[in-house]
């Protein structure tokens, strides 16, 4: 009962994220095309991390219908991969911006950011390679989720780098240090919290042989449905123009209330004045 407990919540899982975030990714994609094009930026790395989502995404009915079992947990985790990686490089190029403002402004170039995403596409073949190559199912599983843990000290160093930086920078202006500090939380947290399970759940099946706790795996479809909110802090004018449109509503509403009491004091000296 258990395991069939299991697979039927894992199951609505995977087709519920499958349902709310293939759009949802291809919309963002989209979105970032246009980014481009207006602001005149390219978030080279956050686009990457969108397609290794969208790969994991459309693996779910593959790996429900049964059919192409393998074939779909190797692209799948090929997909996983990739986005543990782009999330460092977001991560480093929001920490260069601030620890490192003018060499990043004078190194920053389009044609390095498809260098090193190249890059971090090689990376899962490599670690299927050491999969694969291990002479034991539970030695592949240890040295799997030993490099997929690599990634957490640095996106904790990028974060507490970044504070640091902050902390001393008068030229930031607050707006930008909120979007930064947002991209930068948003991405350890999604590791941290849908992706670290996974990891650790890994680790223990490695020493111990058993492979029956799945919350980390359950805990792992959601991230693709995260990654997406990148945009908001990678577009300037999206949140500030809903924190303007608030700003402006408040101060309309004082002015208001302002004229209001105004009349009611003026009206109430005419009463006296007549009298």
């Amino acid at each position: 009962i258990g395991a069939t407990r299991q697979t039927l919540i894992e199951t609505i899982v995977q087709w519920t994220t499958f349902s709310i975030g293939f759009p949802l990714i291809c919309l963002s994609i989209y979105a970032m095309y246009f980014l481009i094009r207006a602001d005149h930026i390219a978030p080279v790395y956050v686009i990457n991390l969108l397609i290794a989502d969208l790969i994991q995404i459309c693996m779910r009915p593959i790996m429900l219908s049964g059919t192409w079992d393998f074939i779909g947990n190797l692209i799948e985790f090929f997909g996983i991969s990739a986005s543990i990686g782009f999330m460092v490089c977001v991560a480093l190029e929001r920490y260069l911006v601030i620890a490192f403002p003018l060499w990043y402004r004078f190194r920053r170039n389009i044609k390095y950011s498809l260098i090193v995403s190249s890059i971090i596409w090689v990376f899962p073949f490599i670690q299927i390679s050491m999969f694969y190559l291990a002479p034991t199912i539970n030695i592949s599983l240890i040295v799997l989720a030993v490099n997929l843990l690599i990634p957490f000290p640095l996106l904790v160093f990028f974060l507490v780098g970044t504070l640091k930086a902050l902390s001393v920078s008068i030229a930031v202006p607050a707006i930008e240090q909120r979007r930064i500090i947002g991209t930068l939380a948003l991405v350890l947290g999604n590791y941290t919290v849908l992706f670290l399970p996974l990891i650790i759940q890994t680790l223990i099946s490695g020493v111990t042989g058993k492979h029956n706790v799945v919350i980390g795996t359950i805990l792992e479809r959601i991230s693709p449905l995260v990654d997406p909110l990148l945009y908001v802090f990678m577009r300037k004018g999206a949140k500030d123009t809903l924190l303007a449109f608030l700003c402006f509503n408040k101060l309309m509403g004082d002015q208001e209330q302002s004229q209001v009491t105004n009349t009611m004091t003026m009206s109430d000296t005419g009463v006296v004045s007549s009298r």
